[in-house]
């Protein structure tokens, strides 16, 4: 089996691989995101029920997270990434050919669950980086996600307009089949830094949250991030065809400005690196509470939920590279299960958003959903002013 890289050369090729793996993985649980609408349609289904679709792939991601990431500290993580990708493959198949709305969300659970791989691949990464140099390379990392998700948005939203909504999954199963031998071939080897039964992984995760504090802010923080994220994304499409008209391929592209958390994952890993993770996180909470202000005015133009994107997926990806870093650092003998604990929050919060905001859009409209996200972010701040301690060992 390969070996973890020994020259800067080997080194860069590794870190090659696993931005290709994560943009392609990172893409399967968001090609849905422009095409709820259109797939509504052809099912005869309405948004509470379409709902599911993003509400399992995230509380599979979830499950995935809490079941198969935390044996990364027991087996190799080759072996975890290998079989879940695998697994993908059909998942994604099984969506191409759903027949009805319950098995196109069976199958979106199914890649929730195998979508874990990704926290995986973060741990590879962490593992591989110069300690001076973790913030710099898992922004790379979290950078090529970012990338995936805008691909999968933009390219569902106009694969669902001129070809078909299901053509998307069949893109995405092709690409894997391409993704999986080289992964095969080049994927490294990990060293297990814990022989512990997988009883006792889980439970032992309990521990960690109890002792470690910062974990247990940079956690719940990232959970009330997810709900404002998974929220908005979840009702994007139906919300801009009911209030102004657009169909898919515009959907898609809201994905563009949403993604702009892509220019400045890196550079929130430089400032991590240099400044901690204190004013990174702040900054991220102050543009997601602008971006809710901006989406408020979406009802009237949809050049608010344009600005809103944008300060949204900002503000995510700030904080996120900022939290991600510090929980990698914080225990690095048991790295899998701190981020199984992150991993867990984020997509809980995820799931929580995307089920209660289809609930709250198809029952009492857009301003709703904006008062439900901006409640979760005033209290990611005040989490992170220690006005509702979260965080002290």
């Amino acid at each position: 089996m390969p070996a973890l890289p020994t020259s800067e050369t080997e080194y860069r090729s590794l870190i090659a691989l696993l931005i290709v793996s994560a943009f392609i993985v990172a893409g399967g649980i968001h090609y849905q995101t422009p095409m709820l609408a259109a797939i509504a349609a052809e099912f005869q289904a309405d948004a509470a029920m379409t709902g599911w679709i993003p509400t399992l792939s995230f509380a599979g991601m979830m499950l995935g997270i809490g079941l198969f990431v935390p044996l990364g500290d027991r087996i190799d993580k080759r072996t975890l990434v290998l079989c879940q990708i695998v697994v993908l493959l059909f998942a994604q198949a099984l969506m191409a050919a759903a027949p009805s709305i319950w098995v196109l969300a069976a199958g979106s659970l199914a890649t929730g669950i195998c979508s874990s791989l990704l926290q995986s691949l973060i741990g590879i990464t962490a593992e591989i980086a110069h300690p001076n140099q973790r913030g710099h390379a898992l922004g790379t990392q979290l950078t090529a996600m970012f990338s995936g998700i805008l691909f999968a948005r933009i390219g569902g939203g106009l694969i669902a307009t001129h070809i078909g909504w299901r053509y998307s999954y069949v893109l995405s199963t092709g690409m894997l089949l391409l993704i999986i031998p080289v992964l095969w071939a080049r994927l490294p080897s990990t060293v297990p830094t814990s022989q512990a039964s997988y009883r006792y992984l889980l439970w032992s995760m309990f521990r960690l949250w109890r002792v470690h504090g910062d974990v247990r802010r940079a956690s719940a923080i990232q959970f009330m991030f997810g709900i404002c994220y998974g929220g908005f994304w979840a009702v994007a499409a139906p919300m801009l065809a009911a209030l102004h008209r657009v169909g898919p391929t515009a959907a898609g592209f809201i994905g563009i400005p949403g993604s702009a958390g892509i220019l400045i994952a890196r550079r929130s890993g430089r400032w991590m690196d240099r400044a901690g993770v204190q004013p990174v996180v702040l900054a991220g909470i102050c543009s997601m509470m602008a971006a809710w202000v901006a989406m408020g005015f979406g009802v009237l133009s949809i050049a608010g939920v344009v600005i809103g994107a944008m300060l949204l997926d900002i503000g995510l990806r700030t904080a996120l590279v900022a939290n991600q870093t510090l929980v990698n650092t914080a225990v690095p003998d048991s790295r899998a299960r701190a981020n199984t604990l992150f991993g867990l929050h984020v997509w809980c919060g995820n799931a929580v958003g995307a089920f209660l905001t289809s609930w709250a859009f198809a029952h009492f409209g857009w301003l709703a959903v904006c008062g439900v996200a901006m409640t979760a972010i005033v209290i990611a701040l005040l989490m992170h002013l220690d006005v509702l301690p979260v965080g002290n060992d």
